[in-house]
């Protein structure tokens, strides 16, 4: 008898359930809300799922300030509508949402790392937490990890140098420029990116390189997270104004402060001149802007000299790993030769060609 007894509650269950949904008397209107036992099952629920997923995950060095300004800037363009900042609560429309998004602060402090990598890369079905754009960009996942970790200690103005840079209350751009002040606050009113080598230097690349390079995040050719946010809405005629404004002026460059010995250094310039024979590598000069001034030497290819080593090092490990990185039509040339350097030969190459003078047209 007991196992009919079950069978027939279970259908009787699943019909009540069935009948239920099909009346539409269960409330689903956000103004509503969830019972209390409701939101902690949800909760509980959610909690112990990042907690089983996110187990191996090891995270890199979280105190790195370069992660943490990339971190800060995405965050003020993507997240502070929901979840608020130290400068400004989150939207009040938000804030009507079931489950509404969590101010964050000292919230952070219950979750380690790894869970948070998760949150940030995967979101959170049946919330308004979506999943990373950009899936093979866990570099970008961690930078706004890393901002996470100490947002509970931020000031507004130590959250207002993160976010905006340090010259974010002096920033002034042509008004009729689109995204000025997005794209001033990661890249500068001059396009120099920041002190600490957060960002890619613009003021270094031609105006048809730019031009393409926007047009690839905005279809999503080329993979970030971070850029694909940025550039969002961008019209055709935003991008022209953009490529325009922030392309390499005509007088001679400065090289920017970086720092690397000498040995590392000519090794880098050795790699760019000439390549490396046994790994079947061609010289990067043979494609790239080479040191000095080429009027419009290879329009459609980035120019390196000048640009911020910690920048290039970043690019070079995702061509190596192989990654969606897109671009331009010719980005797929790197990928035969990226994988083939190591560690070494990465940094050397980016310690040269950080050395020299800026690129100009």
């Amino acid at each position: 008898m007991r196992p009919r007894f079950v069978l027939v509650t279970a259908l009787a269950g699943l019909l009540i359930a069935v009948v239920s949904a099909w009346s539409g008397l269960f409330n689903v209107a956000a103004s509503s809300g969830h019972f209390k036992i409701t939101a902690w099952f949800l909760h509980y629920v959610m909690r112990q799922s990042v907690k089983t997923h996110s187990i191996g995950i090891v995270p890199p060095d979280l105190n790195d300030p370069v992660l943490i300004r990339r971190g800060g800037a995405h965050f003020e363009t993507a997240c502070v509508y929901c979840h608020g900042s130290p400068l400004a609560d989150g939207s009040p429309v938000a804030r009507q949402m079931t489950p509404a998004p969590p101010q964050l602060g000292h919230t952070l402090d219950t979750w380690k790392s790894a869970e948070l990598f998760w949150i940030v890369k995967h979101g959170i079905k049946y919330t308004g937490m979506p999943a990373w754009p950009a899936q093979d960009r866990d570099d970008e996942v961690w930078a706004v990890v890393a901002f996470l970790e100490v947002l509970s200690t931020m000031s507004a103005a130590s959250y207002r140098e993160i976010a905006f840079g340090t010259e974010s209350e002096h920033i002034a751009v042509p008004a009729d420029l689109p995204q000025s002040k997005g794209c001033t606050r990661c890249h500068g009113q001059d396009g120099k990116g920041d002190d600490i080598e957060a960002f890619p230097r613009l003021d270094i690349q031609s105006e048809r390189y730019l031009g393409a390079a926007l047009q690839s995040y905005v279809h999503g050719r080329r993979q970030s997270g971070i850029m694909e946010a940025a550039v969002s809405g961008l019209t055709p005629g935003d991008i022209e104004a953009l490529a325009r404004y922030y392309r390499a002026p005509a007088e001679p460059g400065q090289a920017q402060h970086q720092s690397a010995d000498d040995a590392t250094v000519l090794k880098g310039q050795k790699i760019a001149r000439e390549g490396i024979a046994e790994k079947q590598i061609p010289a990067c000069n043979s494609c790239h802007q080479p040191e000095g001034n080429t009027p419009n030497f290879r329009p459609d290819f980035p120019r390196l000299a000048g640009q911020n080593r910690r920048f290039l090092i970043d690019q070079l490990h995702l061509f190596a790993a192989e990654k969606d990185r897109g671009g331009t039509a010719f980005a797929g040339l790197m990928a035969p030769f990226a994988h083939k350097l190591d560690n070494e030969d990465i940094h050397a190459v980016a310690a040269w060609y950080a050395s020299l003078p800026a690129s100009r047209n």
